[in-house]
């Protein structure tokens, strides 16, 4: 059994900046469970991620704004209480409207430090080639 509190990840390895924000990492692929779960900040402005290794669910539990959809150019409202699901490595921007929440689950699980990319997505990073 582990438990992680927020107040200790803040500031240490787990608070990582990222193109749009940062993420507070909770679980890690070291700690076994076979996803990554991060509180991710998401900065007011557009966002263009592309996750071509990862599978994420993101929950939105504050702020507001828009995922498009880049594939078939279609629009999604994300505010609190909206989860959505890049279920095909889907080319996205996220548009936040004003700084957003998201509780996200990456899977497969994130390593620790990774950042987006020039293409916005996460390179497949394994303990061994970290």
């Amino acid at each position: 059994m582990k438990v992680v509190k927020r107040k200790d990840i803040i500031d240490s390895e787990r608070d990582v900046e990222f193109t749009g924000g940062n993420s507070l990492r909770f679980i890690l692929a070291k700690d076994g469970m076979g996803y990554s779960f991060h509180e991710t900040h998401v900065k007011k402005g557009i966002w263009h991620w592309h996750y071509k290794n990862h599978l994420e669910s993101c929950y939105c539990i504050s702020g507001h704004g828009w995922l498009h959809d880049l594939d078939n150019n279609k629009k999604h409202e994300i505010k609190e209480g909206t989860i959505y699901l890049l279920d095909n490595h889907d080319n996205h921007k996220f548009e936040a409207l004003k700084d957003t929440i998201l509780i996200s689950v990456f899977n497969p699980a994130i390593i620790g430090g990774e950042s987006h990319d020039k293409d916005g997505n996460y390179i497949l990073l394994t303990q061994q080639n970290q």
